[in-house]
């Protein structure tokens, strides 16, 4: 089964160490640029729908603003509480130096 991508940012947009919304299919969704590649998840905080764009983004963990509850940018699970749902992920690559995104959830972590 192959995954429809969509051209979302040029990836020179999107430093290492940043992290973006935007939204993808009327979804909104949290860009995330690691030292381990580019990664995609919901934006909202599963606990308490706080935007997580507004938190911090380090190494590979999302902070959210509201609470403090963190998640994994490369799978979307919980790292910390308190939270207790995981993100729903979604597909990346990179195509021609542009960040492309399957915006139908690829992963749900547990």
């Amino acid at each position: 089964m192959s995954a429809d991508f969509t051209p979302v940012l040029p990836l020179a947009e999107l430093p290492p160490g940043t992290m973006r919304a935007l939204t993808v299919a009327g979804r909104e969704l949290l860009l995330c640029h690691t030292k381990d590649g580019v990664f995609a998840v919901d934006n909202i905080c599963s606990h308490a729908y706080a935007r997580l764009c507004e938190g911090r983004l380090r190494g590979t963990r999302i902070i959210c603003p509201l609470h403090g509850a963190s998640f994994d940018a490369r799978d979307g699970r919980v790292l910390g509480p308190p939270a207790a749902q995981a993100l729903a992920a979604f597909a990346v690559r990179i195509t021609a130096g542009t960040i492309e995104v399957a915006p139908a959830a690829a992963a749900t972590a547990e």
